[in-house]
């Protein structure tokens, strides 16, 4: 027996038995005959299917929010901001992404400029060339600095460093007098 040979057999089996006794004679379109395919659940499972994807989508959409803002803003924090979402995200506690939020809202300030230019002052006292501070210096283990050998060879036989410095001018040695700003002159009244 081929495949729509039995398909009509049981189709024509179906017609003929007969309705239950409490039924009505109209039935609503969702109950399906039997042998037919159920057209309400097919379409409720796609119907399923596809609001869970958006409702991922949009979940993980919402999540990362903390991560696009501060990528927007180029925020120096986006490396802390990314982790914190990844935590809160396997972790499931929320108070990971509230930070995040936070962090990537919050322009934190950079300090770099600020400590370059101190390290430059710095440098320029003590008398090394800019940005020749750390020169001679290997890094230790942890935060400890370990000097060069060379630096201590010449720290033993009299090396450089115990040469004697020219001491810095004054304003009598011929340096140019510094203005004064207006807005700080002495006016000789008072209000």
């Amino acid at each position: 027996m081929t495949a729509s040979a039995f398909a009509a057999e049981s189709a024509a089996s179906a017609a003929s038995v007969p309705a239950h006794p409490a039924a009505t004679e109209h039935l609503p379109f969702f109950i399906t005959p039997p042998g037919q395919t159920d057209t309400l659940m097919v379409a409720m499972a796609i119907i399923l299917a596809l609001s869970v994807v958006m409702f991922g989508s949009v979940y993980f959409r919402l999540h990362s929010l903390p991560e696009r803002i501060a990528h927007r803003g180029k925020k120096m924090q986006f490396e802390i901001v990314a982790v914190l979402g990844l935590i809160s995200l396997f972790t499931h506690q929320h108070i990971f992404w509230i930070i995040g939020l936070m962090l990537a809202l919050v322009d934190l300030p950079d300090f770099s400029g600020y400590f370059g230019r101190i390290a430059g002052s710095v440098e320029r006292i003590a008398g090394v060339p800019p940005g020749q501070g750390d020169v001679g210096v290997k890094r230790g283990i942890g935060d400890e600095l370990v000097p060069d050998d060379s630096i201590a060879v010449a720290a033993t036989d009299g090396g450089s460093h115990d040469a004697p410095r020219e001491p810095p001018l004054k304003h009598g040695d011929g340096l140019p007098p510094t203005a004064k700003r207006p807005e700080l002159a002495a006016t000789g009244t008072r209000g």
